[in-house]
């Protein structure tokens, strides 16, 4: 019998995503869980496993191809699947082996991607039975079924607590509106594409986020142009940073003499090596700053404008942006204050490598308390990073170099490294955020506290 396959249901709202890749041949033997195709969504490079065994009848998509969840990717013979598995020894058919799949329910941060402290993946479950099939939909006239809707898991907590149809989401999405501040007209408090318009209208200037796009100039007037559509991350980096720049802004600039940390660095790099990391100027600020944001919550939070509520995060989650092939990833290091520096560099390394090969999943780019990004390799001194909505600070690093400091009586060649510290001024103060650098600043002139704590 011939199921249709669907593309699923990725998760946290990802509606579309584009073909990177097919690794499935039509007339190929699949195993349930194999790859089929790979797609982009807005952040990350995902799998989409075949559900069954079978023969690959057709693949309904090419390389390029932009897809919408329930969109038809391939079809497979199951029956084929199952004689496979019948001529070989031991072998049980998928359907008798896979358990049922069990969508998993976290907590989700209102207004973050989901993650491992913000909610589901969305990634395709695989080793759903058959049984589960003909119950989620019954055969068609032609005897195919579809095999898109036990692949769905749950969505996450932060949209099942705002009633709204997907279109309405997306209209929100395309106007600049936070949807989970709208109060919706419909039963239940169903939240209708009219309700986003009146909200829309009776938000003043700058409460919802985004505004009304201006229209350009017909560019093409002073000479030849080339429009080239968005790729999918740069599209959602875009969106990201204009999100973030609705937050009242506020940059301090400072030096740290990293002279010091360096030969720290120097010391015990091949020590890191060995257990497999890279001891780097980086990994090391990875732990500075942990420290730090347990002394400072204030720089660990959320702000809700909507509910007039300060959210402070138990955890210290950091996310480091990384320069890929792709364009702008941040990786997220979890519970990153429980961390020794040689943990930390072993896995930064680790998610860095991921990063460059376009492997990271949604779930290790999300749950982010706080950013770090770094762009001394490139040269660059001070500068103005952007906080990471919904976080309420960033720390920027800029490139050391070697300045005249006047040191016990007299001057002396001192590695001075930038530092330029970004945070939202609805809810740190100026002598907050100074305090907080001029601590990070302190911590970093004193390596040996690094040695301590491993």
């Amino acid at each position: 019998m011939a199921v249709v396959f669907k593309l699923p249901d990725l998760g946290e709202n990802i509606e579309s995503a584009q073909v990177v890749s097919i690794v499935a041949a039509v007339g190929d033997y699949v195993a349930a869980e194999q790859t089929l195709i790979e797609v982009e969504t807005d952040k990350a490079v995902t799998d989409v496993p075949s559900p069954i065994a079978g023969r690959l009848l057709e693949i309904a998509v090419s390389v390029g191809d932009k897809l919408s969840v329930g969109d038809i990717i391939a079809r497979i013979d199951e029956s084929a699947g199952g004689d496979q598995a019948a001529a070989e020894p031991g072998a049980t058919p998928a359907a008798e082996t896979a358990p049922p799949a069990e969508p998993a329910a976290t907590d989700s941060e209102a207004g973050s991607p989901a993650g491992r402290h913000g909610g589901e993946s969305g990634a395709p479950r695989a080793g759903d039975t058959d049984a589960d099939a003909d119950t989620a939909q019954p055969p068609s006239a032609s005897g195919e079924r579809s095999w898109s809707e036990q692949v769905v898991v749950a969505p996450p907590a932060s949209d099942r607590a705002v009633p709204a149809a997907p279109s309405v989401r997306k209209f929100a999405r395309e106007i600049g509106v936070d949807i989970s501040q709208v109060t919706g007209s419909g039963p239940a408090g169903r939240i209708s594409i009219d309700d986003v318009k009146a909200f829309s209208r009776h938000t003043p200037a700058g409460a919802a986020r985004g505004a009304a796009r201006k229209a350009l100039p017909d560019f093409s007037k002073w000479g030849e142009i080339e429009r080239q559509s968005m790729s999918n991350v740069r599209r959602k980096t875009a969106l990201q940073m204009e999100s973030g720049w609705q937050a009242p802004h506020v940059t301090l600039h400072d030096k740290a003499d990293v002279t010091a940390l360096e030969q720290f660095r120097q010391q015990f790099k091949a020590q890191v090596e060995q257990a497999g990391g890279k001891l780097t100027i980086t990994s090391m600020l990875l732990r500075v700053v942990a420290s730090a944001l347990r002394k400072f919550p204030e720089l660990n939070c959320s702000i809700d404008m909507a509910q007039q509520e300060i959210i402070y995060k138990k955890y210290v989650n950091v996310g480091v942006a990384a320069d890929t092939p792709r364009g702008l990833l941040v990786p997220v290091i979890l519970n990153a204050d429980q961390k020794t520096v040689t943990q930390l560099s072993v896995e930064l390394t680790e998610m860095a490598a991921r990063a460059r090969a376009g492997k990271l999943s949604l779930e290790e780019m999300t749950g982010g308390t706080f950013t770090l990004t770094n762009l001394g390799g490139i040269g660059i001194g001070h500068f103005t990073p952007i906080i990471n909505d919904p976080e309420v600070a960033i720390l920027g690093v800029g490139r050391g170099n070697y300045e005249p400091v006047y040191v016990d009586g007299q001057w002396q060649p001192r590695l001075m490294m930038p530092l330029s510290l970004s945070f939202d001024h609805r809810i740190v103060d100026g002598a907050g955020g100074a305090r907080f650098l001029r601590w990070i600043v302190a911590a970093i002139e004193q390596p040996l506290l690094l040695a301590m704590e491993g």
